[in-house]
């Protein structure tokens, strides 16, 4: 996909123009792009744009995640988020990169993903059941370490190891 250089965002988006309510997922990587009015559940893999014109109540969970318009609700970006200076988001923010541009509004509670996880937290970050973590731990198929008698996953090794087609064998 081309990259703007400046930005590091997607030339090409796929955009939401229209007030929609429900649960919007993504199961694949796309360029998403609201520019209207939603409510709801928004999932998705890739890039996602709330524009500055947008008006969001939602739960949101994305990869990378931009915000120039209004967000009422919980962001959770597994990679990065950048607030531009026309944001106003009124929420929970959990994300592993903030940036905050100069006039961006923001209230709630912000916490940084950890580079650590537990057997719930990697479940949660892989979207599997708790009882296939364990077993991949307990037979060395996932990279893990023992914390006295719990397992330990570090999110730079799981990233890679994800990276590496192994979570799919």
């Amino acid at each position: 996909m081309a990259m703007r250089s400046r930005r590091e965002e997607p030339e090409k988006f796929l955009d939401v123009d229209a007030a929609m309510s429900g649960t919007l997922t993504f199961k694949d990587p796309v360029n998403l792009r609201i520019n209207g009015k939603f409510e709801g559940t928004l999932e998705t893999k890739g890039y996602l744009q709330i524009g500055p014109k947008a008006d969001v109540d939602a739960h949101i969970i994305g990869e990378n995640i931009a915000v120039a318009g209004r967000v009422k609700g919980d962001i959770v970006s597994k990679e990065r988020l950048v607030l531009e200076s026309t944001a106003e988001v009124k929420g929970e923010i959990k994300t592993a990169k903030l940036i905050v541009m100069e006039g961006a509004i923001f209230e709630g509670e912000c916490r940084m993903l950890e580079d650590i996880f537990g057997p719930d937290d990697l479940a949660r970050y892989l979207e599997i059941d708790l009882n296939s973590v364990m077993e991949w731990a307990n037979s060395g198929k996932v990279p893990a370490f023992k914390d006295g008698d719990n397992w330990r996953f570090e999110r730079k090794k799981i990233d890679k190891w994800i990276a590496s087609g192994k979570l799919k064998q």
